[in-house]
């Protein structure tokens, strides 16, 4: 497949992934039958909630899978990329067009969310999270410091690159693959938005950051430095121990 076929892919699922995820965050987590703010009245509430929006998360990647996933990969995520190439199974000379394309993505469906949320009377970017966005300290959901934040993101990413690994390795069964990859990104936001708001994507990220003013723009770098480098782990870590090409299976097909 032709690298632009690919990369306009890679553009509209990430596109995908933020305008679902992050808009499921903004425009439905939290609206009550009464039209008012769930965090002022919980009269016959409405929202779908955290898990609501885990679920979100998850389904755009799994939807996104099945359609494009035999197009560019679906990669949908500069950390994955990373992770894929450290893993072998990705050409370095794709990183860049693949990153630019994911993060065009990205800012698009932000641009297209704030669009729409900012039609609400009394919208504001205001809050901690303004257009769910990722951060720490005081741009943490849950309060929690810059350390406790980069070691979430980089333990989760470590962990979503392991499943993508796993799932997507020819041995596993086949078509299996995207439900994986969909439920592991659910549960991961199910353990981490409390903390960071959820990254493992630095593109995901750097879209509503955009939008959102310098204070949480100024905080994006945390969420590009530890997924990147929690992907790259995961993809060196599989395929040194897990690769079929791996010292010990090679030694064992030797002897036989």
């Amino acid at each position: 497949m032709p690298i632009v076929k690919r990369c306009i892919a890679e553009c509209i699922g990430t596109f995908w992934l933020v305008f679902g995820g992050c808009g499921s965050a903004v425009l439905a987590a939290a609206y009550t039958a009464d039209g008012s703010n769930i965090a002022e009245s919980t009269a016959f509430p409405l929202g779908i909630g955290l898990v609501g929006v885990s679920l979100a998360f998850g389904l755009t990647v799994m939807t996104m899978a099945y359609a494009i996933g035999h197009i560019s990969g679906c990669h949908l995520n500069p950390a994955v990329s990373f992770g894929l190439w450290a893993a072998k199974r990705f050409p370095g000379s794709d990183l860049l067009p693949y990153i630019v394309s994911q993060v065009v993505g990205a800012i698009v469906a932000s641009g297209l969310l704030y669009l729409i949320a900012s039609g609400q009377e009394g919208f504001a970017l205001v809050g901690s999270n303004p257009l769910a966005t990722n951060g720490f300290g005081a741009h943490s959901p849950g309060g929690y410091n810059l350390v406790s934040c980069l070691i979430a993101e980089l333990v989760l990413t470590f962990m979503f690159l392991t499943i993508i690994l796993g799932a997507t390795d020819r041995r596993a069964p086949a078509g299996f693959a995207p439900i994986a990859i969909g439920l592991g990104l659910t549960l991961i936001h199910l353990i981490s938005i409390p903390v960071t708001n959820t990254s493992v994507n630095p593109a995901r990220s750097l879209g509503p950051a955009i939008f959102a003013g310098a204070e949480l723009f100024s905080q994006v770098w945390l969420f590009w430095l530890a997924p990147i480098v929690g992907a790259v782990l995961a993809g060196l870590a599989y395929s040194a121990v897990f690769d079929e090409s791996s010292i010990g299976e090679r030694q064992v097909e030797e002897t036989i």
